[in-house]
């Protein structure tokens, strides 16, 4: 099966709302509406599978409902999975977790710039002692400030990873948007699952290549970020950045079989 493993829809009654922030926070014009028929329409197109479909709560109260959204888009369709959320301030995260589990939640995505925490805050932590071994987690990473100062970074990743060995984790954005020099560094070859989204137009060849060396091709998942992107023309530019044949390619489309079976 071929998966595009990073993706957003919103309901119609926001979506226009949340391309607008989109636009606002990274200065790009979304390719897409916003909405699951026309991300179901251009995966068809794009000859893919299955989406993986995220949504963040940014504040506590958030977390039921946006949870409440994940499961009714999985349950709209076979050809999504949807992962769930949580946040570091919501009061019982053990109770939420079941529920999540009983629906068929395989995973969860955090977005700690978005979320307003810090990687290696304690109460994070703590939400990850429940939640390793049971999920997988799908972790926005990087930002235009330095790692220090950014909610989410490679060090902090990698700091989990050391700390929570059987969880298993994707690193959005290539390890880590514009602080590719730190995935180098700190996540390339490690245990950890990338994804290509909203990475390969703003990426140093020097630092896509010596990623692409170190990392296992297999545990590089592709991701489009649509809305942002079109899933099609993000396989198009996968393939031709890294100058991949068909099988090659298909590595990098297949291998969330290994993650989600």
């Amino acid at each position: 099966m071929y998966y595009d493993v990073h993706t957003h829809a919103f309901h119609p009654k926001i979506s226009e709302k949340v391309l607008s922030q989109l636009n606002s926070h990274y200065g790009i014009k979304p390719t897409g509406t916003g909405l699951i028929e026309d991300l179901l329409a251009r995966a068809d197109k794009a000859g893919l599978d299955k989406v993986i479909v995220h949504t963040a709560a940014t504040d506590p109260a958030q977390v039921i409902p946006a949870n409440n959204w994940s499961i009714s888009l999985q349950n709209s369709d076979p050809r999504i999975i949807a992962f769930g959320t949580m946040h570091p301030g919501y009061e019982d995260p053990e109770k939420e977790f079941a529920r999540l589990e009983r629906n068929g939640i395989k995973g969860l995505k955090f977005h700690p710039d978005f979320q307003s925490f810090f990687m290696d805050d304690p109460k994070f932590y703590e939400i990850l002692e429940m939640f390793e071994g049971r999920f997988i987690a799908m972790f926005h990473i990087g930002d235009k400030l330095p790692p220090e100062q950014n909610p989410s970074c490679p060090i902090k990743l990698k700091k989990i990873l050391q700390n929570f060995p059987k969880l298993t984790a994707i690193a959005a954005h290539m390890g880590g948007l514009y602080h590719w020099k730190w995935v180098v560094e700190y996540l390339a070859g490690s245990n950890v699952y990338m994804d290509t989204s909203s990475a390969l137009p703003f990426m140093d060849r020097n630092l896509l290549d010596e990623i692409m060396k170190k990392h296992p091709r297999e545990k590089i998942l592709f991701g489009s970020d649509y809305p942002l992107y079109d899933p099609g023309e993000s396989i198009k530019e996968l393939q031709r950045k890294l100058k991949l044949t068909d099988s090659e390619l298909e590595v990098h489309l297949s291998s969330a079989d290994n993650l989600l079976n």
